[in-house]
Formats: structure tokens, C-alpha cells, sequence
């Protein structure tokens, strides 16, 4: 027994097989296997097999082999260089990275001088520059994000939707950080304030707060809300639109590629659409978008605007003498209060449309709640071309409207705390 423990060699690192270490070290973070390479010598050539390094590469910046192709380099290599440029934002890149691919290839083919608007991305010094402009830090995701695409030219149609009625019109741009430093806000109201978005139609800006201050918790994005009633130019509300920047920008692209905001005449329209809240009648098909527009909204008063986009479609399968014509309107529009109110009248949009077989109508429309919600169903009434006494209801799903979370000006909370003993607990409204 003695001799055979005499005999057994020590179990060292280097004696170790490859294979088991190679297995080990595919599970590290890049960190560690960074790390790694100051152990030992044989644990640093390991740690630089290539292979290992292909996970990384493709985890935080969505390197495809068709890149490492074009580039010549490994895969160490290219997870070295590409750290050094963009190293800090390696908790963000992948998410807005993958972001902005969706979001062009998606727009391509169907929006394609939207995409040609986008700008090249902004260097780390241009960035840094900014910051000592406006005496702030700007988020690290923002930065991420300007490093791929530093915004678009201001041009119609912008990259971050568009909404349009009979007598408004709103397109909204996605700004460049120069641009964007020369709206920085100071004043009270809007303090440590930078717009990311703007509309040269309306005015409109989206905002992000990169300091806590005057109520809003930093990195927060939202649309102002100023006070009609107030006094103060310092009360402005908020309708909160993102939690951070990447919230904010991720969950747009989401929408717009999978379908969910549509693209008519070459822009995006921020319709959300229910897949429920669609109700069919014989051979006809009703369904609605709807959209909340915060520029036509107000906190205080309590005026909430909203647009829904309805679509009339007969099954193309449907008999030749089923074409009708749309003769009158009937809604029954309910509040979170639950006060209704009924409204019926001739034709819709001020047209008396016919459906036959296969064709599609569509129109926009809008309602306004003093509530925060509110909801609205009915019925048309049409008459068959080929039986014109013949008449018959068409159901109008219900669906829902609701306003996005938003706070309330703490300027406008301080003079509420000077004019009553006892006030309730400032809430975010949902």
C-alpha cells in the first residue's frame, strides 16, 4: 500500500487534461476568464482557446460569424477591440444593439427613408462633451444608444411615430445629442431635463430626467403635462412613458415589429391594438386601435384625449349581394365613474362608406374622458344595395381607453400643502 502512494504522481493543474478544463472554462463569465490568465501559465493559454470566446462575443455584442468573417479576427480579438470602444455600456449594448437591428430591418423595406434619416453614431468624446455642456451625466444607456445611432436628421416622418386627425398632426423625431443638449431645461418645472424626441408640427418633446428632481426619479421618460389652471409655470405634470431609457426604447421597438403599431402611407402609427376587441357580424368584421395623445391631455383639468381607428371589413367569401352601405352610428361611452353618455348620428367621419365583398373601410375618430379611463361599444346600421329596405345592426366590440401613468407637479402639491391643513398622500395614477 505504501508503495503504490509512493508511486502515485501529485494531481497538479498541469497535469490535468484539456478537455475537462476547456468544459470548465466554457461556463465562466468573460470576467473570470479574464482572470484566468493571471493564475497560471497553463490556465492563461486555455483561457485564450478562441472557441471560448465565441459565447461572449455573441452574448454581449451580437457578433455573427458572417462579422468575424469579414473582420479576419478571432474571437478573442473581437471581444478585446470591441470592449475597448464600447466596454462601459456592456450591460446595456446587447438589449438596444438587437433594438435598433429589429427595428431597421424591420423599417427597410417598409419605411426605408426613415431609416435613411438615422445618423452615424456619436464618439465617446462628442458624448463627454455634452456632458460637461449641460453639467450632468447622461444615462449609460442613452449614451449605448447614441454610440450605434447618434438620433436622425428632423425629418417627416419621424422614427418615433406619428398620429393624425382631421386638424392635427403629430411626428415625432428621434433628436441627436447635440440637438438635443441645446433643449436641455433648467427652469423650474422641467429642471435636469433632456428631450430625446420632438415634433416640429406640435412642439412636442419626450423627455428624460437625468437627475431625480421636482418629483421625477432619474432615468424616468415622459411627456409634460403643463397646468392649465396653475399660475406656476413651474407646475407641469407627467405622463410617464419608460422607466429608464432602455425600458422606453426597447418596448417601442417591440411594438413596431411585431405588428402591434401599424404602418400606414410609410409612417408609424401608435395604435395598440387589442386582439380580442374585434366582434363580427354575419360577414362583417369590426375591429379598433386606440392611441392616448398627451399633447391634447391634462392632468388638471381632467380632460384625457383619445383617437380609435376602426376597420369594416366584408369576407371576401361573402355573396355578391351581401354589398351594403353604412347608414348611421350608435355609441354607448362609459367613464371610470361609470357615467354614460349615448350619442347616435348619420354615417361616421361624416361618410356613408359601402362594404362588398373583400374591401376593407377604415376611419379615425376620437373621445375625450374627465376620467383617467373610459370605454365604448354600439353598433352601425346598414342597408343592403340589393334590398334597400332591408336593414340590419353591425355590433362595435368594446374597447378600452386608458391614460398612462402620471404624476402630479410637486409645484402645484405645494400650494395644495399651503392652502389646506391636511391633503392625501401624493399617488401615481395607473
Amino acid at each position: 500500500m505504501a508503495a503504490m502512494e509512493t508511486d502515485a504522481a501529485p494531481l497538479t493543474l498541469e497535469s490535468l487534461p484539456t478537455d475537462p478544463l476547456l468544459l470548465i472554462l466554457s461556463f465562466l463569465d468573460y470576467r473570470d476568464l479574464i482572470n484566468c490568465c493571471y493564475v497560471s501559465r497553463r490556465l492563461s493559454q486555455l483561457s485564450s482557446h478562441d472557441p471560448l470566446w465565441r459565447r461572449h462575443c455573441k452574448k454581449y455584442w451580437l457578433i455573427s460569424e458572417e462579422e468575424k468573417t469579414q473582420k479576419n479576427q478571432c474571437w478573442k480579438s473581437l471581444f478585446i477591440d470591441t470592449y475597448s470602444d464600447v466596454g462601459r455600456y456592456i450591460d446595456h449594448y446587447a438589449a438596444i444593439k438587437k433594438a435598433w437591428d429589429d427595428l431597421k430591418k424591420y423599417l427597410e423595406p417598409r419605411c426605408p427613408r426613415m431609416v435613411l434619416s438615422l445618423k452615424e453614431g456619436a464618439r465617446e468624446e462628442d458624448l463627454d462633451a455634452v456632458e460637461a455642456q449641460i453639467g450632468c451625466k447622461l444615462p449609460d444607456d442613452y449614451r449605448c444608444s447614441y454610440r450605434i445611432h447618434n438620433g436622425q436628421k428632423l425629418v417627416v416622418p419621424g422614427l418615433l411615430g406619428s398620429m393624425a386627425l382631421s386638424n392635427h398632426y403629430r411626428s415625432e423625431d428621434l433628436l441627436d445629442v447635440d440637438t438635443a443638449a441645446g433643449g436641455f431645461q433648467q427652469r423650474q418645472g422641467l429642471k435636469y431635463c433632456l428631450p430625446l424626441t420632438f415634433c416640429i408640427h406640435t412642439g412636442l418633446s419626450q423627455y428624460i430626467a437625468v437627475e431625480a428632481a421636482e418629483g421625477r426619479n432619474k432615468n424616468e421618460v415622459f411627456y409634460q403635462c403643463p397646468d392649465q389652471m396653475a399660475r406656476n409655470p413651474a407646475a407641469i405634470d407627467m405622463f410617464i412613458i419608460g422607466a429608464t431609457f432602455t425600458d422606453w426604447f426597447t418596448s417601442y421597438v417591440k411594438n413596431v415589429v411585431s405588428g402591434g403599431f401599424p404602418i400606414i402611407r410609410d409612417q408609424i402609427f401608435r395604435y395598440v391594438h387589442d386582439p380580442e376587441c374585434v366582434a363580427t357580424t354575419g360577414d362583417i368584421t369590426v375591429s379598433v386601435s386606440t392611441s392616448f395623445l398627451p399633447e391634447l391631455s391634462s392632468v388638471h383639468p381632467p380632460h384625457y384625449f383619445f383617437t380609435y381607428r376602426i376597420r369594416i371589413e366584408m369576407s371576401k367569401d361573402a355573396l355578391p349581394e351581401k354589398a351594403c352601405q353604412l347608414d348611421s352610428r350608435y355609441w354607448r361611452i362609459t367613464n371610470a365613474k361609470g357615467d354614460v353618455e349615448e350619442v347616435q348620428g348619420p354615417g361616421v367621419v361624416g361618410e356613408f362608406p359601402i362594404i362588398s365583398p373583400g374591401r376593407v373601410y377604415e376611419y379615425t375618430s376620437c373621445t375625450t374622458f374627465s376620467t383617467t379611463s373610459g370605454y365604448m361599444e354600439g353598433y352601425y346600421t346598414f342597408h343592403f344595395l340589393y334590398f334597400k329596405d332591408k336593414i340590419f345592426n353591425v355590433a362595435i366590440p368594446r374597447f378600452h381607453m386608458a391614460c398612462p401613468t402620471f404624476r402630479v407637479s410637486i409645484a402645484r402639491l405645494g400650494y395644495l400643502m399651503t392652502s389646506v391643513t391636511v391633503i392625501p398622500i401624493l399617488e401615481t395614477i395607473t
